[in-house]
């Protein structure tokens, strides 16, 4: 029995749907309704929550993988709560969902840190482990939905600055990989990124044109990405993310790593194949 967390999510939702159909699979969810329609025909969905241990202990009983992914970055109170409730139960091996700037020694934003102390709880726990360590999302720009759709516009920061944005589809093959062969990938952490770096404006020009309409970029300081970040994140997470983004200027985001096609045999998907399959989110029409 595998489980997943975060099964509702960018990354757990594409590796519910990816995970052989042979492999009994179980979701982790607040909200199990929601979880379900992610459900494949031989998943089981279960109600729980990070904060209360009993609930992790019920759906962690018969899993012998499992897929970690948190969200909060104001507490490390969900990591410790699944990391001990794994070892209660029996689960053998815990597949992790961090970042890749973990690795970085200048990047020393509330977000890195607190990914790298989550790492340091998984690799502490006498559990094994894999760290999937992914660049920023390409679906992150779903974010320009709105604004693409209806005013013909893209807001960002730092639009030339490149950086080796991943598919998330490309993260779940990867997960999948580690949750049912966990032999080969023990106390392995990937850097995951795709095939090469990109800008804002770049990813806007793509888009114009699968869209086949002009699109505008229009450049954002540093105050007014605050701005927009404030209304939606407590405000030490969108300060982080400010930081992390004004650290990436220097070009660094933009190095491309080989894991991804190493462990997937083929090279990393790249922004123009998962915007043709995301098209209709900025009011395209459906792939064919």
């Amino acid at each position: 029995m595998i489980l997943l967390t975060g099964a509702t999510g960018t990354v757990g939702r594409q590796v519910a749907a990816r995970l052989p159909a042979a492999e009994p699979v179980r979701l982790l969810a607040r909200d199990p309704a929601r979880a379900a329609a992610f459900a494949g025909p031989q998943a089981e969905v279960v109600g729980g929550d990070f904060e209360d241990p009993a609930s992790l202990r019920g759906a962690l009983t018969g899993v012998r993988s499992a897929l970690l992914v948190t969200a909060d970055p104001m507490t490390h109170v969900h990591d410790e709560n699944f990391l001990r409730a794994t070892r209660d139960s029996g689960v053998h091996h815990v597949v992790k969902l961090t970042t890749l700037s973990v690795t970085e020694p200048d990047a020393t934003d509330l977000v890195t840190e607190w990914q790298r102390e989550n790492e340091g709880l998984l690799r502490g726990s006498g559990l094994s482990w894999t760290l999937l360590r992914p660049r920023a999302f390409m679906s992150n720009t779903l974010g320009w939905a709105r604004s693409i759709r209806t005013e013909g516009v893209v807001r960002g920061a730092n639009g030339t600055v490149a950086t080796a944005a991943i598919d998330p589809r490309d993260i779940a093959d990867v997960a999948v990989r580690a949750l049912t062969n966990p032999a080969e990938h023990t106390g392995r952490a990937y850097a995951l990124t795709g095939p090469a770096g990109i800008t804002p404006v770049e990813q806007t020009e793509i888009l114009a044109e699968l869209l086949r309409r002009p699109l505008k970029f229009v450049e954002l300081t540093d105050d007014q990405v605050l701005r927009g970040l404030l209304e939606r994140c407590p405000e030490p997470v969108a300060r982080a993310l400010v930081e992390s983004a004004a650290r990436g200027r220097d070009g660094s985001k933009g190095q491309v790593e080989p894991d991804v096609k190493k462990l997937l045999a083929r090279p990393a998907r790249g922004y123009r194949d998962w915007a043709t399959e995301q098209l209709t989110e900025f009011g395209g029409p459906a792939p064919e």
